[in-house]
């Protein structure tokens, strides 16, 4: 599907506030409603748009210790790999996780309560997972750019 600088305007209002009405975007970039809802709609359906969310202030929520989780496998057969993503998917302590190049296989972005809660979450879940040869943790001092935008 192609974008025209409309569809990218109305993604870009979308990712700023994803309750901002139809009729709101309409006026700003001098669309009818109409148009908007239709445009909106499309952009759903061919999964451009995959979902609204709620983005919540880790703090407000006694959730706001961030580690980066470095994980080295002792193998890398598929079936190591994916019993390792399978298992990573069901730990809610870990947002985001990605398998990468490099000297370690995967990196795991954790939030937790604190240190005390990661070492649990360490001890507990993490290194009871099948094929984990060593870990490394690197602890967020403070953030300096956090987003979800996706560049347009």
């Amino acid at each position: 599907m192609k974008l025209d600088q409309k569809d990218l305007q109305i993604l870009k209002h979308l990712q700023q506030d994803s309750k901002m009405t139809n009729k709101e975007i309409a006026n700003k970039l001098e669309l009818s409603v109409t148009a908007v809802f239709e445009r909106i709609k499309r952009l759903e359906r061919e999964g451009i748009i995959s979902k609204y969310v709620a983005i919540i202030s880790p703090d407000k929520v006694e959730k706001n210790f961030m580690v980066f989780c470095q994980i080295k496998l002792i193998q890398h057969s598929r079936s190591y790999l994916t019993k390792l993503e399978t298992e990573v998917t069901k730990l809610t302590e870990v947002l985001e996780c990605y398998h990468v190049s490099g000297e370690y296989d995967y990196i795991l972005k954790v939030l937790v309560k604190d240190m005390e809660a990661y070492r649990e979450f360490m001890v507990t879940k993490l290194t009871n997972l099948d094929h984990i040869g060593s870990t490394q943790s690197t602890f967020i001092i403070s953030p300096v750019k956090s987003t979800t935008a996706v560049p347009l």
